[in-house]
């Protein structure tokens, strides 16, 4: 068989039934043996950027192995910022360049370039994978691809790429004539702080758990739900957890962080023990004032990724390195079982009631338009659906506002977050299937959307389940913000003032043949209307006038119980815990 269609074939053992990509010179051997293929689906984008995270949300969506292809040269480069995308949120992708022939290629000569769009791909890129290789010979083939997928899909998941040569795609093969490769490296995870962790936690009067990205594996989940549940513990994420757990719980307090919601802030602040699971506890959750995060309390910080326990900077920590799933069986195994004080509890869901986001917009925010429509929105998902954010304004509305039922996912870019992200995944989780083939929202403002308008081509060609909704308040919101504290409302390349212009969206829909709808503040008031609206239209713009916020916000230096704008001294002090028992 050619190589090319064993490159397939092996897709589809590891359950990759859809790759992603936009064809090329270089790449054209591996395009065709998927255009004949009966088992993996080809989906043509129309940029190589879309690829590269639509493999992204697959992977999300499936659990399994996503796969972007790309040819060489500027198609690789145009891929790179998916690769970094998923090495940084630690999502299993196989990327797939085309590379020159290996007769062409320069390998060490002092030359810049040899073959027509020669690019030494793999040097670039390794930063921002786990692994990478040229295969410039076919026998190499199977061991790298076999290679390039186990560590992919095990120990902190992430990102890798093969640049495999126009002469080996193009080469007959016996597959079985190929070198195999045998993993030797299997990990092995560190038990030693078990058994502290574990009395230190039954002993916790008031415990917390933070849920963080490596918590989005469906295989944990009823795991998860079960210790925390039986327990009665409550719960915070990081922007990466939301959606881990069914956030209709009723200890579930809200999102952590520098745009976090001001209750879980609090919350999280007066824990006597914090439980970490699979988050990296980084500066955008704790504040940057490192010093004052948890001075009173001690931390239980689980992770399968030992470098980021042995780097962190926050002291008063039990380092437990292992995977999430692995540390809940432990616990299961052990019959541990955690007992929050009652006026915990109590106080929980008091700070939840005054301090939630709902009380955040009605007494702080002055331009509520953005965060209304989050609201109404609120009362359209439903179980099973999927949201997809952008970065910028429009990501902190909906991850500090919208409450995502049983079943739900959210996908956000967290680590490298990249204007333009949110499209390309609502397309890659659409083709993963059941369970996820709910209706997806694809919330994206007018910044992000302009710069990933040709993903709307993929959506229109496959007729998607996909509703992109655009947050239009005609300016780069995020920095506007920043502009506005701290250059003197200097708005350079941000607002149509500064050079920042956004295009006709409906003129856009329509070129794409997609239905198109304006949703305005007075159509938020009739929920049934605003559904039907939502319902008929494919691309919806919802037009925000002036300055926009996001509220609370943490400012640098302060301490994560107090974010902006600022409780009184008086109040702020009511809102920490206090206790009526004796613990």
């Amino acid at each position: 068989m050619k190589a090319s269609d064993y490159i397939v074939s092996f897709l589809h053992a590891q359950g990759t039934n859809v790759v992603f990509g936009y064809i090329g010179g270089m790449i054209t051997h591996l395009v065709d043996s998927l255009g004949q293929s009966p088992d993996v689906k080809y989906i043509q984008t129309y940029h190589e950027q879309t690829a590269s995270i639509a493999a992204e949300g697959y992977a999300i969506g499936t659990g399994k192995l996503g796969c972007a292809i790309s040819t060489s040269g500027p198609g690789a480069t145009n891929m790179m910022t998916g690769i970094a995308d998923a090495y940084f949120d630690s999502i299993p992708v196989l990327y797939i360049t085309g590379q020159v022939n290996s007769y062409e290629f320069k390998y060490d000569k002092p030359i810049r370039q040899q073959g027509f769009q020669e690019t030494d791909v793999v040097d670039i890129v390794k930063p921002i994978t786990k692994y990478t290789a040229l295969v410039d010979k076919v026998e190499n083939l199977r061991y790298e691809l076999e290679k390039a997928a186990y560590i992919a899909m095990h120990g902190r998941k992430g990102p890798v790429l093969l640049d495999i040569t126009m002469d080996v795609q193009r080469t007959e093969v016996d597959p079985s004539s190929l070198n195999a490769y045998n993993p030797t490296d299997i990990p092995s995870y560190s038990d030693a702080e078990i058994n502290k962790s574990i009395g230190l936690l039954q002993s916790a009067k008031r415990p917390v758990v933070l849920i963080g990205g490596g918590c989005n594996d469906c295989n944990m989940k009823e795991d998860l739900e079960s210790f925390l549940f039986n327990n009665h513990i409550p719960v915070i994420t990081s922007l990466m957890g939301r959606g881990a757990v069914d956030e209709t719980y009723t200890y579930y307090v809200g999102m952590v962080g520098s745009y976090g919601n001001r209750c879980a802030n609090i919350v999280i602040s007066q824990a006597d023990v914090l439980l970490v699971l699979g988050s990296r506890l980084d500066t955008r959750q704790t504040g940057a004032k490192i010093d004052s995060f948890l001075t009173d309390g001690k931390i239980v910080h689980v992770d399968i990724d030992e470098n980021e326990l042995k780097y962190h900077r926050i002291e008063n920590q039990i380092h437990i390195h292992m995977p999430v799933s692995d540390f809940l069986s432990t616990l299961r195994q052990e019959h541990v079982c955690l007992y929050p004080d009652e006026d915990w509890l109590a106080y929980i869901l008091n700070t939840k009631r005054k301090y939630n986001q709902d009380q955040e917009i009605a007494r702080f925010v002055d331009n509520k338009s953005p965060y209304k429509f989050m609201q109404a929105l609120n009362g359209i998902i439903k179980e099973g659906d999927i949201v997809t954010t952008d970065v910028g304004q429009n990501q902190m509305w909906a991850a500090q506002t919208l409450n995502l039922k049983k079943g739900m996912k959210y996908l956000t870019s967290g680590g490298l977050a990249p204007m333009g992200y949110s499209m390309p995944a609502a397309i890659g989780i659409s083709f993963a299937g059941k369970p996820y083939n709910s209706t997806i929202y694809c919330l994206c403002g007018d910044g992000g959307f302009h710069m990933s308008t040709q993903s709307l081509g993929v959506i229109s060609q496959y007729h998607l389940p996909i509703k992109v909704i655009v947050l239009n308040n005609s300016t780069l919101g995020m920095i506007t913000q920043f502009q506005h504290l701290y250059f003197d409302d200097r708005m350079t390349g941000t607002t149509s003032s500064g050079g920042y212009v956004v295009p006709n969206i409906k003129h856009i829909a329509l070129a794409y043949s997609l239905r198109y709808a304006l949703i305005t503040q007075e159509d938020l008031e009739d929920q049934d209307h605003l559904q039907k609206v939502i319902a008929d239209a494919d691309l919806i713009e919802y037009r925000i006038n002036g300055l926009t916020t996001v509220c609370p916000k943490l400012e640098y230096n302060k301490p994560i119980e107090k974010p902006i704008p600022l409780l009184s001294d008086e109040e702020q002090k009511k809102a920490m815990y206090r206790k009526t028992t004796s613990e």
